[in-house]
């Protein structure tokens, strides 16, 4: 194993092998309502909903928090919806 010095440590190691991507017409739906099924998946989506949507900045936030908490926003409301269409089937 090679030691990295510095900010070598940030570089990505090289690439192995192909890189793995998504099947054509692959819905990960069912996957994420698998991942947060029960009551482990209902408490992460309930930590990340209190984290995110269910939270508000004060008038002074500066505009780097409000874009910052946007795109979290963004993210648990996608994994949501997957969740939600993932136990619709």
């Amino acid at each position: 194993m090679v030691e990295r010095a510095g900010w070598d440590w940030l570089e990505a190691p090289p690439l192995t092998g192909p890189i793995p991507t998504a099947a054509a017409g692959t819905d990960p739906a069912p996957s994420f309502a698998r991942c947060f099924a029960g009551t482990d998946g209902a408490r992460v989506l309930a930590v990340l909903r209190a984290m995110t949507l269910d939270r508000a900045l004060g008038p002074d936030a500066p505009e780097a928090a409000l874009r910052h908490l946007e795109g979290q926003r963004q993210l648990v409301a996608t994994i949501l919806a997957l969740v939600a269409r993932g136990r619709a089937g």
